[in-house]
Formats: structure tokens, C-alpha cells, sequence
């Protein structure tokens, strides 16, 4: 059961970081979850290296955290996805 919560909780995330990106992402429905799982990885982790681990009722916090750290790893993994197959794409077009 842990992994489906992962991977809902990593498509959430991951359409929320590109819904606040500006422009157009390029990777894929697949590769945005798991970018916005690697996002609430990150997210746990500097809230547990902030002291704000868990807290009682909803750890909002925590949640801002996971949003930044998806936001950040959507814009970099996209850039990273055009650079190695944004190219092959524009050729076949």
C-alpha cells in the first residue's frame, strides 16, 4: 500500500510543480510522477532536517516543503529531458 500512496502523492505533486511552472514541460505524464515523488523525498527530508518532521494535525509545513522540492527537481528534470531528447524530437518533425 506504501508504494500507491507514493505514487499518487508523486503525481499530485508533480502536476502541481508544472502547473506552477511557467511555460511548456516537456516530460512525460510518467517521468512528472516520478519527479514529484523524488519531490516529497526531498520535501520529508528538509523538513525533518528543519525540525518540522511532524507536528500535530495537518504538517503544512512539511507539505511547502515537498512542493518546492517537486517545483525545483519538474524544472530541472525537464531541462534535463529536453537536452537529451528534445533534439531527436525536433529532427523527426
Amino acid at each position: 500500500m506504501g508504494w500507491l500512496w507514493a505514487i499518487i502523492v508523486g503525481f499530485v505533486l508533480g502536476l502541481i510543480a508544472k502547473a506552477v511552472l511557467p511555460g511548456k514541460q516537456h516530460s512525460p505524464l510518467w517521468l512528472t510522477t516520478i519527479f514529484g515523488m523524488l519531490g516529497a523525498v526531498a520535501g520529508n527530508a528538509m523538513a525533518r532536517g528543519f525540525g518540522v518532521e511532524e507536528t500535530a494535525g495537518i504538517d503544512w509545513t512539511r507539505h511547502i516543503f515537498q512542493i518546492v522540492a517537486a517545483v525545483i527537481i519538474v524544472a530541472v528534470g525537464d531541462m534535463a529531458y529536453m537536452a537529451t531528447f528534445g533534439k531527436r524530437r525536433q529532427q523527426r518533425a
